[in-house]
Order: structure tokens, then C-alpha cells, then sequence
């Protein structure tokens, strides 16, 4: 970020042709660097550089000089210094009579809109000895470039953060079951059949055949497997009769609901994988060991046998990991289909509390487009969901896009009273304190607000706001906004402000002002022109403020004109 500072040159002071008193100073020996001066994240700073000529300031003579910034129905004064003597006992800045001296002094005011038509003056309050002597006020300066307070019109008219929704008409589902077998055993037991996980596999079978409308199969599966112990050939026959019997199984309950669907099968012969997920979840003792024999042996029958020499941990394993590898996983894949787009507006008009939050949330979102609509959909959503954020967030968003940010503040308030981390909400009130001017506010629940679709957005006005321009434009690089206009034109990068502007959306007073700034700063007399006149047809309060605004200082004649 530049550093804006007023510079008081140092140079020659015309004086009272009395070598006793103090003479006024000459405003014509005083510079001032910029001028105009600049406000900067809601302030004025200024540092003044000035000289005290040879035989100016008289020995027993104390001096303080405050600038002060004057505008129409106030002022404003800066921060003092005050000088003295050499013969003066005190603790100010002692200036030597004959060869006199520099100083430097800095001073920063709060900036209001007054400030626009303003002067700059330093004012003294002098003392020789015991008698007050007056110096005369010396106007330095004029004017306060205020172009980044128009921070607050451009975040009017950002976009709010919307809470989306979870909304999938197309949910894939799997339903899992396992059948266990006793070992070197391939047999089906009744007491497996008759399992919950069994149960509910067919059911959904059923319910999967029964609704053709909002059910659909995947796919079916079954993988048998065999533990890993014994000789692999008889394991791998094993796991064979496992994957046929329970596939028999199947084929027979789908015959008994007509449903006609393929079987996708395969078998395992020593479930190694399986054993190794196990033995990591389980609580056996050197268990370490165990897994450490699997990533060195890759032959099965080693492995086999390296944990078999391990006598006392091998007991836990037969008794507690093996008879779980003994199976046959039979799987369902579905999906379950929602309603269609006619089916959930049909649904809202007739009874919406049979909706989804979600269903409701994408109606508002994507099914009506009429604001008034969107409006009822997601108040209606906030009476049957009370305890869901988004709705509450959603129509905080349309009232701040309406201008109305009072609204909106009341509902991001109960947004956040349900879910205070809420990343949409947060990034809205930052948006609302930053249009406040309350940039610590804006900083606070920023901080809550990552995830939300407008973070960068509101993260580039923060640094706007703070004068960061530099990464307040990094921020915005890719967003087509006043604010990224804005804060490419103070970061001096005309050309990327320029094109920022041409490509807005929904284009406002403020865009077309901002496009006159830039026509004033790159001396584009036609744009200047152009900018300011769609500005004041949209906005005739932003008259005054050109007529005002030093950004157009070269062409006043032109802002004159197009005021009448």
C-alpha cells in the first residue's frame, strides 16, 4: 500500500523585518505532497516536514504548531508539536537561534464527506517569555481525495452469499448383508437365513421391485470367501460352494418376487485382505508383530505358517479373527429416485411439509425465479425447518440485494442463533459491517467465513477497507464487481479497472462513476463525460458529490455542465 503523506517542504520563511518578535510565516514557501490529500481506510494521515530559518526562533520563544483541516460547518485538528528556545527550560524540540531547524510532525484525522472541500492550515499558538504573540494561520493545502469511501456504495450493491442446498434426485444406496459359515463348511444355516441383515436385504429387494418409480437396481452382488488357514486348493474350492450356494440363495428369492435381475459373483480363497483389516482393529496382543509378518511374507503359505509358530497369539486369531472370514457378502446397489421438478413445485402448492428441507431449499433456488416467490418458498422453509440456518441466510440474501440491509441483518442474526460458525451467514454480516464501517466487525465474522461462495469477494473489500489495495486486488482478480474495479483503480491498474467495469453485470450509478474516475485519471476527457452522465441519470445525488470530488478537478467545466 502507498503511504500517503503530506510533506511540508522546507524553504524560505518571510518574517516581521523586527528582530524581536516572531513574523508571520508565507504561504509561498510551503509545498504540499499530495495535494490534494488522500483518505485512506476511513482516515486522513499527513506528515509535515518544515525548517525553522536562522534567526527565526528567538531564544526564550516557544511555539506550537497544530495542522488543522477546515471544512464547511467544522474542522478538524491534527496531532501538535511544540518548539522552543535554546535559552527555554521545557521538554520540546529545541531549536538554535542562529543556525535555526528542521522538524517533522504527523497528524491523521477521521474522514467525513465534509472533508471533500477542505483547506489545510497550520495554526500556531507562540509564546516570548511570559507574552503571547500571534503568528497568523498559513493555508498549506486543499482538498481530501476520497475516492476508496466510495468502498461503501460499491459493497451495496455486492452479491450476498446464498446457503446452497444438498438437493440429489439420484441417491446411490447399498444395502449389505453376510452370511457366516462354519468352518471347512459350505452349508446355509436356518439361523443365518433368518438374520436381521438377511431380512432387511430382501426387503429392500422387494421394495426395489415394488417401486419402479423412486426405486432403482443397481447391481447385485456376492463375494464368498474362505479364511486363511489350510491348504490353498481346498480353500479356494471352499470358497466356490460359498459363492454358489449363496448365489442359489438369491436367485431364489428374486424368483419368489418376479423380479428378474443378474447376479455378479466371485470368490476369494484366503481373505487376506480382510484378516489384515481385522487384526489392525482388533485388541490382540503384538498384534504389530502380526502385521508385520503380512508386509514380509507374500507367499500365503508362509504367512500361514509364521503366524501359526506364534503359538500364544495364533489361539486369539483362530478363535477370535478367522471365524469372521468365513462368509459370503451379498450386496445391493440402488438408487432411490426423487421427485421431479413438476412433482416438487406440484408438491409445494399442495402440501409443502411433506417436502424435504432440501427439496425446498432447491425449489427456492432453482425452480421459481420470481423474487416475491423465492421469498415464500424459503419463509415457508423456515416455518417447517426452524432449526435449518439456509432458508433464514437465503432470505437475509435477497433482502441485501433489495437494499434492504436492516432485513437482512435480522435474519443473518437468527441464522447465526441456529449455527454461529455458519460460513454464508458470516460472510453476509461481514458484508454488512464492512457497509457499516465497522472493518473489525467485517474482519471478526469473516473469520467464520471460509466456505462460503463470496469469501474472496469479501475478503478483497476487507483489504480494500484497510487500504491493502495490492491484495485487496489479488483477492478480486477474478471477480467482475465494483469493488474489484475499485480496488484496481487505487492500486493505479487502469487498465485491468477499465475492463473490470466494461464486463459488470446489472451495471449500477456506481459503476459508471467509477468509469469516470478512471477517464479523469487516464485524461479521457470522453469516458469523463460519458461515466458522470449515465451516473447522475441513475443517481442524481452523485452530482454533488462530483461537483466536489477533486478525482475531476481537470474537468470541472465538464462535471458543471452535465450538474445542470
Amino acid at each position: 500500500m502507498k503511504k500517503n503523506v503530506l510533506w511540508l517542504a522546507a524553504g524560505s520563511v518571510a518574517m516581521l523585518t523586527s528582530c524581536s518578535k516572531l513574523g508571520p510565516l508565507s504561504p509561498d514557501y510551503f509545498t504540499v505532497n499530495p495535494t490534494p490529500l488522500e483518505a485512506i481506510s476511513g482516515e486522513v494521515p499527513a506528515t509535515v516536514f518544515g525548517n525553522f530559518p536562522a534567526k527565526y526562533m528567538k531564544k526564550k520563544a516557544v511555539v506550537t504548531v497544530t495542522p488543522v483541516l477546515k471544512y464547511e460547518g467544522g474542522e478538524a485538528q491534527g496531532q501538535s508539536a511544540t518548539f522552543q528556545g535554546e535559552k527555554v527550560q521545557g521538554n520540546a524540540t529545541t531549536i538554535q537561534y542562529k543556525v535555526g531547524g528542521n522538524y517533522s510532525m504527523k497528524s491523521n484525522w477521521a474522514y467525513n464527506d465534509a472533508m471533500l472541500q477542505s483547506d489545510l492550515y497550520l495554526q500556531f499558538d507562540a509564546k516570548l517569555g511570559k507574552k503571547t504573540v500571534t503568528i497568523p494561520e498559513v493555508k498549506i493545502g486543499y482538498g481530501v481525495l476520497a475516492t476508496s469511501q466510495l468502498l461503501g456504495r460499491a459493497i451495496s450493491s455486492s452479491k450476498a452469499s446464498v446457503a446452497p442446498d444438498a438437493f440429489q434426485r439420484v441417491i446411490a444406496q447399498k444395502q449389505e448383508a453376510n452370511i457366516k459359515f462354519l468352518i471347512a463348511q459350505a452349508n446355509l444355516r436356518t439361523s443365518e437365513l433368518e438374520s436381521v441383515s438377511i431380512k432387511d436385504l430382501v426387503n429392500i429387494l422387494r421394495e426395489i421391485n415394488d417401486n419402479e418409480e423412486t426405486r432403482a437396481l443397481s447391481s447385485i452382488e456376492v463375494s464368498a470367501y474362505a479364511s486363511p488357514d489350510g491348504r490353498y486348493d481346498y480353500n479356494e474350492r471352499l470358497a466356490e460352494k460359498r459363492q454358489d450356494v449363496s448365489t442359489s440363495y438369491l436367485q431364489k428369492e428374486l424368483k419368489k418376487i418376479k423380479m428378474d435381475a443378474d447376479i455378479n459373483t466371485k470368490f476369494t480363497a484366503e481373505d487376506w485382505e480382510g484378516f489384515q483389516q481385522l487384526v489392525s482393529a482388533s485388541n490382540l496382543q503384538d498384534k504389530q508383530v502380526i502385521l508385520r509378518v503380512l508386509s514380509m511374507y507374500e507367499d500365503p503359505e508362509q504367512r500361514e505358517q509364521q503366524i501359526k509358530n506364534m503359538s500364544e497369539i495364533y489361539t486369539g486369531i483362530k478363535e477370535g479373527i478367522m471365524p469372521e472370514l468365513r462368509r459370503a457378502r451379498l450386496i445391493v446397489n440402488y438408487d432411490v429416485i426423487g421427485r421431479s421438478d413438476e412433482q416438487i413445485v406440484e408438491q409445494f402448492g399442495t402440501d409443502a411439509s411433506k417436502l424435504s428441507v432440501e427439496e425446498l431449499l432447491y425449489g427456492a433456488g432453482m425452480l421459481v425465479s420470481n423474487v416475491s416467490q423465492k421469498e415464500a418458498w424459503y419463509t415457508k422453509t423456515t416455518q417447517i425447518y426452524p432449526s435449518d440456518y439456509r432458508a433464514f441466510n437465503n432470505l437475509a440474501q435477497i433482502a441485501y440485494e433489495k437494499g434492504d440491509k436492516a432485513a437482512a441483518k435480522q435474519y443473518l442474526q437468527k441464522a447465526l442463533s441456529i449455527n454461529n460458525n455458519a460460513p454464508q451467514a458470516n460472510t453476509n454480516m461481514s458484508l454488512i459491517a464492512l457497509g457499516e464501517g465497522k472493518v473489525q466487525d467485517a474482519e471478526m465474522f469473516l473469520a467464520k467465513g471460509s466456505g462460503s461462495d463470496i469469501f474472496n469477494d469479501v475478503m478483497g473489500a476487507v483489504n480494500l477497507a484497510k487500504g491493502n489495495y495490492v491484495q485487496a486486488a489479488t483477492n478480486l482478480h477474478d471477480t467482475k464487481s465494483n469493488v474489484a474495479a475499485l480496488a484496481q483503480l487505487l492500486n493505479k491498474d487502469y487498465v485491468s479497472a477499465r475492463n473490470t467495469l466494461d464486463k459488470i453485470e446489472n451495471a449500477d450509478a456506481t459503476t459508471s462513476y467509477l468509469k469516470a474516475i478512471v477517464g479523469a485519471r487516464t485524461n479521457d476527457a470522453n469516458l469523463v463525460s460519458a461515466g458522470l452522465r449515465d451516473a447522475f441519470a441513475k443517481d442524481p445525488s452523485l452530482v454533488q458529490r462530483a461537483l466536489k470530488d477533486l478525482e475531476f478537478s481537470k474537468f470541472a467545466s465538464t462535471v458543471k455542465s452535465l450538474a445542470k
